[in-house]
C-alpha cells in the first residue's frame, strides 16, 4: 500500500527510543526523510544510523525540549535545511507518578510546560508552512488515560485530557486548510515506561515485577503488550494520504483494553 508520503519531511519528538521510535522508523520505510529529535546522545546515534539505511537524508537532532535554547536550535536546523515540515509528532515523557492531592504548584507548572505548553509551540511554528502548502499532518502522542484515568498517573491523566481538548480544537481550526490533528491513546505498550511503572508497582505491591507484568498483561483483550512497531504503524497511515479525511479523532492503540466505547 502506498501511503503517499514519500519525501515528506518528518519532525518525530522522542524519536529515539519507544513509541517515537517506532513511528520514526515507519515513516522512514515509507520513504519520509525523518529528523528524530532526542536528548540521549547515544540512542539518538543509533537510531538515525538505522533510519538513513532506510531514508537516507535522514538524520538525529539532540535537543531537551524543555530547554529553550534547544528547541531555537532545532527549529533554525530545521528551517535552514527543510525549509519547513510536513509531519509532526508530538510526543513528550511521561509525567511520574503522584497523588490527585498534590498540592505543589511548582511541580504542577513544571509538568504543564512540559507536556501541554512545548507542543503547542513547537505546533505553533510549523501550522503556517503547512497551512501555505495545504498539506499537513499533525500526530500527538497521548494516553487511554484521557479517557479512562489510569491510578497514581494524576498528572498525566489531567494534562493529557488538556493537550486532547487543544488537539481537538486545533483540528477544526485548520481543517479547511489540508491540516489534519489527531490523538494517539497510548495503552499498555513494550516500553521503557511500562517497565518502570510495572517496577513500581511490584514494589508497592511487594512481588516480583514479571509477575505484574503478566498479570497487566492477562487484562489486555490481545493478551500481551503492544509493540512500538504497531504503534508505529497507525502513525504512518494517519499521516498519509489516505488519511486524509480523519482529522480531531483519538484513536486508542490499546489491545481493546479500553472499555468506554467512544
Amino acid at each position: 500500500m502506498n501511503l503517499g508520503i514519500e519525501g515528506k519531511r518528518a519532525l518525530v519528538l522522542g524519536g529515539n527510543k519507544g513509541l517515537g521510535r517506532g513511528v520514526a522508523a515507519r515513516l522512514a520505510a515509507e520513504g519520509a526523510v525523518v529528523a528524530a529529535v532526542g536528548r540521549d546522545a547515544a540512542a539518538l546515534e543509533t537510531t538515525a544510523a538505522e533510519l538513513r539505511g532506510v531514508s537516507p537524508s535522514s538524520f538525529g537532532i539532540r535537543a531537551d525540549l524543555e530547554n529553550p535554547a534547544d528547541v531555537a536550535a532545532m527549529f533554525e536546523r530545521i528551517d535552514l535545511e527543510w525549509g519547513g515540515v510536513d509531519i509532526l509528532l508530538l510526543n513528550g515523557g511521561g509525567p511520574p507518578p503522584f497523588g490527585a492531592g498534590e498540592t505543589d504548584s511548582a511541580r504542577w507548572h513544571r509538568q504543564f510546560d512540559a507536556l501541554f505548553l512545548t507542543g503547542l509551540g513547537i505546533a505553533a511554528h510549523v501550522l503556517p508552512g503547512m497551512k501555505a502548502r495545504r498539506w499537513g499532518r499533525i500526530l500527538v502522542v497521548s494516553s487511554t488515560s484521557v479517557r479512562e484515568p489510569i491510578r497514581g498517573l494524576t498528572a498525566s491523566n489531567a494534562l493529557r485530557a488538556a493537550v486532547a481538548g487543544w488537539a481537538k480544537s486545533l483540528a477544526n481550526e485548520v481543517a479547511a486548510d489540508g491540516v489534519t490533528v489527531n490523538l494517539l491513546l497510548a495503552g499498555r505498550l513494550d516500553t521503557e515506561r511500562t517497565k518502570v511503572l510495572d517496577r513500581l508497582d511490584a514494589e508497592a505491591r511487594g512481588v516480583d515485577a514479571e509477575a505484574i507484568a503478566a498479570e497487566s498483561q492477562a487484562e489486555v483483550p490481545i493478551g500481551r503488550y503492544g509493540t512500538a512497531d504497531e504503534f508505529g504503524a497507525v502513525a504512518a497511515f494517519l499521516a498519509s494520504d489516505l488519511a486524509s479525511y480523519v482529522t480531531g479523532a483519538a484513536i486508542p492503540i490499546d489491545g481493546g483494553l479500553a472499555r468506554a466505547i467512544l
